[in-house]
């Protein structure tokens, strides 16, 4: 994961919730409650961090690159999804994404902007 600066505090926990589960042993009685513990902390940490962004904050976060595309939700929340390409007038817009879903089986419509996972993609 690639953390931004202001999220280092989190990143911290995170690695230490990382070697907790790389280096200690299953059996360990003590593992899970240790990892709860620090999974609560780095939430909490998180929901601060959050809650008070400045706007180049809130800019880093939107331009992160992990950040996920439209395609992704469209995976991960719609089921069905066919999608529609070009307005008969012109051409097809690759950056924009539109089509027809199903969301918990009631019938949607999907719009949203693809602009590339890549250089390549976006030019």
């Amino acid at each position: 994961m690639q953390w931004l600066e202001f999220e280092k505090p989190a990143e911290t926990v995170e690695k230490k919730i990382e070697e907790i589960r790389t280096f200690t042993p299953d059996e360990d009685a003590t593992k899970e409650r240790q990892l709860a513990k620090l999974e609560e902390k780095a939430k909490k940490i998180l929901t601060e961090l959050y809650s008070k962004l400045t706007p180049w904050q809130v800019a880093q976060v939107a331009r992160h690159p992990a950040r996920p595309y439209t395609i992704d939700y469209i995976e991960n929340l719609f089921s069905d999804f066919t999608e529609l390409h070009g307005d008969r007038c012109f051409r097809d817009d690759p950056a924009i994404v539109c089509g027809l879903a199903r969301f918990e089986g009631e019938p949607v419509v999907v719009i949203g902007h693809q602009k590339g996972r890549n250089t390549k993609q976006k030019i």
